[in-house]
């Protein structure tokens, strides 16, 4: 018996990019899935755009306060019918073979949780790509969250992540922090002892910050929200979350060696790891302008990543204070 599946969106206003994630939906190979929509609390009207797909997919709409995301998804799982729950983003546009390989995948890699990767649409502008590049590329964060050679602990994402519904009710479902809810959710499985893996044929476009600034704050978020996850998990902290900070002190001690003592071998190194991002993402991208904007984006993440993850720890670490009183934000409303 092939695996049942119900998709859990949560989403907030974000109704072009619904109407883009719903389309991709009908052109599944396989049309036997049902799509919850939790509409979470948003500030326009999502219904115009599902009543041009009720006749076409099986949705069931569902409209709840302001919350979050992680609370919405609780909220779009207890309502599930299916044996097996998956979770994508508002904002993300799946392959027509998305569902017949996920049932595939189910079947021939016993798990019981699983994530996907996401990749750069063609029709994605210039900026997209080149944000797309940087937090997937194996010079910067994106390169050490895991991949199909660790697939016993790849941490699955919740723009492309799926759970057994009885695994999910087991561990709570997503816990009551509002960003870094989808790895603190893994490490959870994994303290409870359930498997999670990677399935490489399930990516998704993620169109993720549409420019710098915006993507600058999200990236800040996540390395705000990273010691707390190391609390959290003591058992599966890592050094390597600890580089964009390395990286931003590295350069701005360069400056300091430039100008105190005329040395420029550590911007020499940060030279060096320019050229490889420029030429690699021209190599990925064949594009030379997005490669051009993948450097300022790699930096960007890097930066902000650094930043918020070096500010959390201090607070935590250094001040003491509880997660919930250094980074409010970063909690669901009770």
């Amino acid at each position: 018996m092939k695996p049942t599946i119900s998709i859990v969106v949560a989403i907030f206003n974000r109704k072009d990019e619904l109407f883009e994630l719903l389309n991709s939906l009908t052109q599944q190979t396989d049309k036997d899935f049902e799509i919850i929509i939790v509409d979470d609390g948003s500030l326009i009207d999502l219904k115009p755009t599902i009543k041009n797909f009720e006749e076409i997919l099986d949705i069931k709409y569902f409209r709840k306060d302001n919350s979050g995301p992680g609370l919405s998804r609780n909220y779009g799982a207890k309502r599930a019918e299916n044996e097996w729950l998956v979770f994508v983003d508002s904002d993300v546009i799946v392959e027509k073979d998305y569902i017949e390989n996920i049932k595939k995948d189910i079947v021939e890699i016993p798990c019981d949780a699983f994530g996907g990767a996401d990749k750069a649409h063609k029709g994605f502008n210039l900026m997209q790509k080149a944000i797309s590049y940087s937090m997937t590329s194996v010079f910067t964060t994106g390169g050490i969250r895991g991949n199909k050679k660790a697939v016993s602990k790849f941490q699955p994402r919740s723009f492309n992540m799926g759970v057994k519904k009885e695994v999910f009710e087991k561990v709570g479902g997503f816990s009551e922090m509002r960003i870094g809810e989808d790895p603190d959710l893994s490490m959870t499985l994994w303290e409870k002892g359930f498997t999670t893996a990677f399935f490489d044929n399930i990516g998704v476009y993620h169109k993720r910050r549409v420019d710098f600034g915006k993507f600058s704050k999200q990236v800040y978020q996540f390395g705000c929200a990273r010691p707390i996850l190391n609390q959290r998990h003591p058992n599966y902290v890592k050094i390597s979350f600890a580089f964009p900070t390395l990286f931003l002190l590295g350069y701005i001690f360069g400056f300091i060696e430039y100008f105190l003592l005329k040395e420029r071998v550590v911007l020499t190194f940060y030279g060096f790891y320019t050229f490889l991002v420029f030429f690699h993402a021209l190599i990925v991208t064949k594009n030379i302008s997005i490669a051009g904007m993948a450097v300022i984006s790699t930096y960007i993440q890097m930066f902000s990543y650094g930043y918020g993850f070096l500010k959390s720890w201090f607070l935590l670490n250094v001040m003491r204070m509880k997660p919930e009183d250094a980074f409010p934000k970063h909690f669901h409303k009770k």
